[in-house]
């Protein structure tokens, strides 16, 4: 699992910003070149669409075995021929995962045999307009995108330890979002039982519970030779992540995009390809071993921001994200949670 590295090689130590030489214009292809992945299995959620089947494509492409962990087994079908086609990889195979209904993520987790090596955690739902709850009264995003992927990954653990041998580690890439900047996790509510519902603040938690994810599984698991860490992937047209969106709201997400980047003179929109380019490098990189517990946007570790920071325009990761205190407390909690669903 070892990519060419570009020329800024710094070797990392545990307080160093990492560079890769990459960034927000590369795609899948420039950073997945040189990777060899024979022999590794992956898992991607959310990969029947959107920059989730980039992703698995990229993996594929590099010799991967890849399952598509994905709720409609039609349509990951359809993307596993398609990956295929593409790639000329016969091992990719396709797994059902409802993350909102921990029977279904049990069921994958008991389905799973041998040892795993890469896991990336990428499917969502966003911004839903009403509040929304599960069978069990939990608020659907935070147990779509946190709650379920809690319960694949500490289900997994005794499969990514078995990946961990030799020269290479096992990898959690936990996608989050900019979104997190809305929100921290409000412990005392999470599932909005005792103030208004507001999707924006919803899904920020949930992008949160994310990051926070990759903070303490890599605490935790990181002596067995199993990293974490969370990404950004960015704006990107082309994804069903919007799709609980009405085309009003969409328009005013999409125009405060444009807005920023103007303001900023950053990048704007990605493609699909240049979205899912964060999350291959950091499940594939040379220049990651080791590292892990970081966030990570535009194929670049990202700036930790201050404590006033404002959501509308800043850029980075919120400390309420990365803190260990959060991350513990997170961690106690969703054990509670899916240890009380039998």
């Amino acid at each position: 699992m070892r990519a060419a590295d570009p020329d800024d090689t710094d070797r990392m130590t545990e307080n160093t910003m990492i560079h890769t030489g990459f960034g927000a214009e590369s795609t899948i292809w420039d950073v997945v070149e040189g990777v060899d992945l024979s022999g590794r299995r992956t898992i991607v959620t959310g990969a029947s669409s959107g920059i989730g089947i980039e992703t698995a494509r990229a993996l594929a492409a590099a010799g991967a075995e890849v399952m598509l962990a994905v709720r409609d087994t039609a349509a990951g079908e359809r993307a596993a021929v398609d990956i295929r086609d593409s790639t000329g990889n016969q091992a990719v195979r396709v797994g059902r995962l409802d993350l909102a209904d921990l029977g279904s993520v049990r069921a994958f987790v008991v389905a799973w045999e041998g040892p795993l090596h890469l896991l990336i955690n990428n499917a969502g739902v966003m911004a839903l307009a009403t509040p929304e709850l599960t069978d069990r009264g939990w608020e659907l995003q935070f147990a779509t995108n946190h709650v379920g992927h809690f319960a694949l990954t500490t289900g997994l653990h005794d499969a990514l330890a078995a990946g961990a041998d030799g020269d290479a580690e096992a990898r959690i890439v936990s996608l989050s979002s900019r979104g997190h900047l809305r929100s921290p996790i409000v412990f005392d509510d999470v599932h909005f039982d005792q103030r208004p519902y507001d999707p924006w603040l919803a899904y920020g938690q949930s992008k949160t519970a994310n990051v926070l994810l990759a903070v303490e599984a890599h605490r935790r698991w990181s002596p067995e030779g199993i990293t974490a860490n969370a990404v950004h992937p960015g704006a990107i047209y082309e994804t069903n992540l919007s799709r609980h969106m009405s085309p009003d709201v969409l328009e005013r997400v999409w125009s405060q995009v444009r807005e920023r980047q103007q303001r900023s003179g950053g990048f704007g929109f990605k493609t699909r390809e240049q979205g899912a380019a964060t999350s291959v490098l950091v499940a594939t990189s040379h220049q990651l071993d080791g590292i892990g517990g970081r966030y990570f946007e535009d194929c670049n570790q990202a700036q930790v921001l201050p404590p006033d920071f404002t959501p509308e325009t800043a850029s980075g990761v919120a400390p309420y994200a990365l803190d260990p205190e959060n991350a513990a407390r997170l961690w106690e909690l969703s054990e509670r949670m899916v240890a009380n669903t039998g």
